[in-house]
């Protein structure tokens, strides 16, 4: 059996072996990466922890002890009933607001996980108070940013383009954008049936009793589900007034919320490095909100996430992602070659960095375009699409994101819940698009 062949297998059995054990499974994704690392591919220590994602630990914890403090001040909560003010008390609304917030925030430039961490924290927020399904908000969050990611000035359709362009490929900026745009908008729109988002349809607080708040509350992950905030009409429509009061430890989270979206989509500054700078000074001056922030901090979350993906680094420099994509190039059959690169490129993303994917498999994909036999605009799209809509996944960086942000929810619930739902776009999303975007080309 070749080490590619075997490391395969391995990833298998840590989904085996985590869902159905209770062991986190970025510890069995340490002990994999030691073991194949070392055994499979002559890595010595260093080469393993060469693939350590640093910079995603440190965006997971500075964002989330920056929103424990936020929490514990009261900001977010402020915040939440400012939101609901905006949209009049709409809470069909909310969702779509995520999804577009964030989707504006990548088409601009920014990049999709920073727009995630910005916007999930509150988006959650929502969600726990108001009775809104984890799942529901956290997807279209997730989704909204993909849905503006491949905008002609973001930074995976400048990826994409550029690569096209330094190939000497045709290319159709705007086709992208949109085959991203409906696809995401699509998903969203069907997710949001399907989770019940046209039973808030026409409501607002107002229009919710005791027995709906009591729904929504079960609806929102169960008896923890809100937190106890969900109790009815009057404690929906008229919170408590010190709730609504603006004081100078909020009034510093909410300058120090905008510095950190300033900081990453303007100045282009890590949005961990710069969340967790944030935290630290509103930690010193204000102490009392903050002893109990660094428990709150997404431990377990963070885990599983850099085992998983110390364990895909692996797995990339021992060379099985390539090893993958030549044997499915060699294939003498076009659109069932195509279809492979798509699901390759949705497994492998569901697992990775987005823009790395992307920025790996077209290149690897050009000799195959380059034969003439499958249109060039449609399947970069397909691809293109496929490695980023799966994002959702609880071990992609956006999913992950979203993962750690969920408020008084059980997250190893919730975490089952994203893996299905990244499991059932993995597996469906690529052949949707392959038929939409591909096969219609030839």
């Amino acid at each position: 059996m070749s080490a590619e062949l075997l490391s395969i297998l391995v990833l298998a059995v840590l989904f085996v072996v985590g869902t159905t054990r209770s062991v986190n499974m970025g510890a069995l994704a340490f002990a994999a990466a030691f073991g194949v690392g070392t055994l499979a591919a002559g890595l010595d220590a260093d080469g393993i922890f060469a693939g350590f994602p640093g910079d995603l630990f440190v965006v997971l914890v500075g964002v989330t002890y920056f929103f424990a403090i936020a929490r514990a001040n009261g900001t977010t909560d402020w915040l939440v009933h400012a939101g609901i003010r905006l949209v009049r008390g709409r809470i069909a609304l909310i969702p779509w607001v995520m999804f577009t917030v964030t989707g504006v925030l990548t088409a601009i430039g920014a990049v999709s996980p920073a727009a995630v961490a910005i916007v999930a924290p509150l988006a959650m927020g929502f969600a726990a108070r108001y009775g809104i399904k984890p799942l529901l908000m956290g997807a279209l969050v997730v989704h909204g940013a993909q849905a503006g990611g491949f905008s002609p000035i973001s930074i995976y359709g400048s990826t994409v383009n550029g690569i096209l362009e330094r190939e000497g490929l045709p290319g159709s900026p705007i086709a992208l954008f949109l085959a991203s745009l409906f696809a995401n908008l699509a998903i969203a729109a069907l997710l949001f049936v399907a989770l019940g988002g046209l039973r808030l349809r026409g409501r607002d607080l107002g229009d919710l009793g005791d027995e709906e708040a009591k729904e929504a509350k079960e609806g929102a992950g169960g008896s923890g589900g809100t937190g106890g905030t969900v109790t009815g009409t009057r404690a929906r429509t008229t919170p408590d007034a010190g709730l609504l009061r603006l004081t100078p430890a909020r009034i510093a989270t909410l300058v120090g919320l905008v510095a950190l979206v300033v900081a990453v989509l303007v100045f282009d500054l890590d949005a961990g490095l710069t969340a967790i700078t944030l935290a630290v000074l509103l930690a010193v001056v204000w102490p009392e909100d903050s002893k109990a922030a660094v428990a709150h901090i997404t431990w377990p979350t963070v885990l599983l996430i850099c085992g998983m993906l110390t364990y895909v680094a692996v797995l990339q420099e021992m060379g099985t992602i390539d090893w993958a994509g030549e044997h499915v190039g060699s294939i003498g059959i076009p659109l069932l070659a195509a279809l492979l690169f798509c699901y390759i490129g949705a497994v492998v993303s569901a697992f990775a960095s987005s823009v790395g994917i992307i920025g790996a498999l077209i290149p690897l994909a050009v000799p195959f375009l380059e034969q003439g036999e499958i249109g060039v605009v449609g399947m970069v799209a397909a691809l293109s699409v496929s490695a980023t809509v799966v994002d959702v996944s609880p071990f992609s960086t956006n999913g992950a994101l979203v993962l750690a942000a969920a408020e008084d929810t059980d997250r190893e619930r919730f975490f089952r819940q994203l893996m299905l739902y990244g499991g059932a776009v993995t597996l469906l999303a690529p052949l949707v698009l392959w038929l939409a975007l591909v096969v219609p080309g030839l």
